[in-house]
């Protein structure tokens, strides 16, 4: 009786036995489940967080090139890089931050998210500000041309005013030189007459050379409305049979200027020209003897030959 009440507690125990084993297995079950479940989903996460990372540097290479981008462009257009160039240092320093020592946190990806919206807003602003500059440029350009054009059209005119200028100025000094010409003296009815010793004058073809002591030049100065009426310098050359002209400048001889040439004068005299026809007499000595030959007499007045005579020795 004894033995049979022991045997049902002992199946009794034998059960309660089996259903802690049973709900030890299913609990050791479950919990290796989800432990399993967790590392697939920490794996899942740790990879899209290295995606998240590898974008993000891949936006920032991005970025940094289309700075560099802008800060050709607006050199190219002639404008200011130095907050440009600024930014791109600051987006290099993040780049380095990044592959030095980024976390695999949302949080950091998230400020690096920040950065790259703040970037590309700048980078926006900066394509709009470009835009104006290639505007103001184009305009500019369209100015210079309108000026270079007009500059040319100046210069053209300038140069015409000039060649214009210089015709006149030519036309006026042809025209001084013309006026110049036709108020200068002329002499007319040019003698030379011979004086001996005794102071006997004698007008003669030719004249004997131990008898010709001195030489007496005669002429008149024609009258001229458009001559001033002042004293005049006039030049006497008398050219030897050789066609050389006598001279001696210790004896009053000297230089004068014909247009652009130096000549040698015999003797000089001045003459008060008062346009009434003055006639004019000068007495020349030399202190050689006048060999055999025909002699010419030319006379200079204010640059110009106003007349000529001769006279020949025997």
């Amino acid at each position: 009786m004894e033995s049979n009440q022991q045997k049902p507690k002992a199946n009794g125990a034998l059960l309660a036995a089996l259903i802690l084993m049973t709900g030890l297995a299913g609990v050791t079950s479950y919990l290796y489940f989800d432990k399993k479940t967790v590392a697939e989903t920490q794996e899942v996460t740790i990879a899209e967080r290295v995606e998240e990372l590898s974008n993000t540097r891949v936006k920032l290479d991005s970025i940094s090139t289309a700075l560099d981008t802008k800060i050709a462009e607006v050199q190219r257009l002639g404008g200011d890089v130095t907050e440009l160039q600024k930014v791109k240092a600051d987006l290099e320093a993040d780049k380095v931050a990044l592959a030095r020592g980024a976390k695999l946190s949302r949080a950091n990806i998230a400020k690096y998210e920040l950065k790259i919206q703040e970037y590309m807003a700048y980078l926006a602003e900066k394509d709009t500000a470009i835009a104006q500059l290639q505007r103001e440029k184009e305009v500019l350009a369209v100015d210079n041309q309108t000026l270079n054009s007009e500059n040319v059209g100046l210069k053209t005119r300038r140069q015409q005013l000039e060649d214009t200028v210089a015709v006149v100025a030519s036309q006026n000094q042809e025209l001084a030189s013309k006026v110049t010409r036709a108020s200068a003296l002329k002499a007319q009815n040019i003698k030379v007459l011979s004086v001996n010793s005794k102071g006997k004058e004698k007008e003669d073809d030719a004249y004997k050379s131990k008898r010709l002591e001195k030489i007496k030049l005669v002429y008149a100065l024609a009258d001229n409305p458009i001559t001033q009426e002042e004293p005049k310098d006039v030049f006497i050359r008398v050219l030897d049979p050789d066609g050389a002209v006598i001279s001696d400048m210790a004896n009053g001889s000297g230089t004068f200027k014909s247009g652009s040439d130096e000549m040698v004068y015999t003797v000089k005299q001045t003459v008060d020209y008062d346009r009434n026809g003055k006639n004019v007499e000068l007495l020349y000595t030399r202190g050689t003897p006048y060999r055999p030959g025909k002699y010419t007499v030319e006379l200079y007045s204010e640059g110009f030959k106003i007349g000529a005579g001769a006279f020949a020795v025997r």
